[in-house]
């Protein structure tokens, strides 16, 4: 893969080309042990904080995998899933578009030299001074679900087109649903369709966002139905033919993506199979980033309560472990020494640095043996981690270094 175009246009795009990378190799190991392994080199080298490896290759072979799945949508990274600048210019390079939300993510895209008509500026309700800026700098295209919003864009940005985002069908069962703040009903269609009419302003397509992590694929069928039906009314108004079709995110790596994308592909051929000129794009986000990156944070306390260990390490829930309560993940860290064999194991506590209670990664959990200076591993971090993380008790997020890396 090293030697391939792809990897080549990553390893020299904005955001990467100016950093060190490093090269491992996972040969005969696992993918998470060959990361582990490249983990205690780092380690060894003095670095006394909590640290990320970033596989670059990785979102490669995952950027290949959609593009074989989903051959007909393209991926638009969600930004604010990880606004990494090295992923976000690997994906750039390798042909992604990206949805923002706001000023400054369009800002961190628009610096890696990403051209303004590769943008969605895909929040519902945005800030009139972020939409002046998407003007200024020629971001044309966002996604809009009341009458409110029509006026205000029209109001400070009356060259864009609009993409009307309605609410994705119940029972994905998403492990985050956000249909409860986002997305017209479906009697608010005709009327927003026509306030879009009355204010002059192009209605360029639909969009549509069945939560992130939905279980229950066939929940896609009925948003691209139901998507299909905005098009014909905007059509029975005598609209300008819409154009995009926004499939939403939400996806994640691996069988799970397969299933949506097959139900994806069918329900694409059989409502929109006829309409050759809509372009199908998607927003992607933790399908990219979660599995790419990986976490070693360092014990820096422990306490021994009779047969109960508990630890202290130097990131937690008000850090880059703030995806604990802000989305579902749940944590299996392991140590990143080598396991030895037949290695005894206490019930463990562990908690975060911070002087909360509520900062408390995993109780009750098994693990072998720790000291101070020792380290844990977290796997598929990269979503909604560094993102969502904040400064409270005076431990940085931004402190914790991110090694660029890629495997062959």
């Amino acid at each position: 893969m090293v030697g391939s175009s792809p990897m080549q246009a990553v390893l020299v795009a904005p955001g990467v080309k100016d950093k060190k990378v490093l090269a491992f190799r996972r040969d005969a190991l696992k993918e998470k042990d060959a990361v582990a392994a490249l983990m205690r080199t780092i380690a060894a080298g003095g670095v006394r904080s909590a640290f990320y490896v970033f596989d670059l290759a990785r979102v490669v072979d995952l950027y290949r995998g959609w593009r074989r799945a989903l051959p007909g949508v393209r991926a638009c990274y969600a930004v604010k899933c990880n606004p990494e600048p090295a992923l976000l210019g690997a994906l750039a390079a390798l042909g992604a578009g990206f949805e923002c939300a706001s000023r400054r993510e369009i800002e961190a895209v628009l610096a890696l030299g990403v051209q303004p008509g590769s943008i969605v500026y895909a929040n519902p309700c945005k800030p009139e001074a972020h939409l002046e800026y998407a003007a200024e700098v020629g971001v044309n295209l966002t996604t809009y679900d009341s009458e409110e919003e029509v006026v205000k864009v029209k109001r400070c940005h009356p060259g864009c087109e609009l993409i009307l985002r309605v609410k994705g069908p119940d029972g994905g069962e998403a492990r985050v649903d956000l249909g409860t703040k986002y997305g017209a009903h479906a009697d608010e269609v005709l009327p927003l369709l026509r306030a879009a009419q009355r204010e002059g302003l192009n209605v360029a397509g639909v969009s549509f966002h069945v939560g992130s992590g939905a279980s229950n694929t066939d929940v896609y069928r009925g948003a691209i139905e139901a998507a299909r039906g905005v098009f014909d009314a905007a059509a029975g108004l005598g609209m300008p033919p819409m154009r995009v079709l926004d499939i939403g995110g939400g996806f994640m790596a691996g069988p799970a993506f397969d299933e949506a994308a097959a139900v994806i592909n069918a329900a694409l051929e059989r409502y929109f199979g006829e309409l050759p000129c809509v372009e199908v794009i998607g927003e992607p986000g933790r399908y990219f980033a979660e599995t790419a990156f990986t976490m070693a944070a360092r014990v820096i306390g422990k306490r021994t309560r009779g047969e109960v260990r508990e630890y202290w390490i130097d990131d937690g829930l008000y850090g880059t472990l703030s995806c604990i309560p802000m989305d579902h993940y749940v944590p299996h860290p392991r140590p990143l020494a080598v396991p030895r064999a037949g290695e005894k194991t206490y019930t463990s506590t562990v908690f975060g640095p911070t002087c909360d209670s509520l900062d408390t990664v995993v109780t009750g959990y098994q693990l072998p043996e720790m000291s101070v200076g020792d380290w844990l591993v977290f796997d598929d971090m990269g979503a909604y981690t560094t993102a969502s993380g904040s400064n409270f008790n005076g431990f940085s997020t931004s402190d914790i270094k991110t090694y660029l890396a890629y495997s062959s």
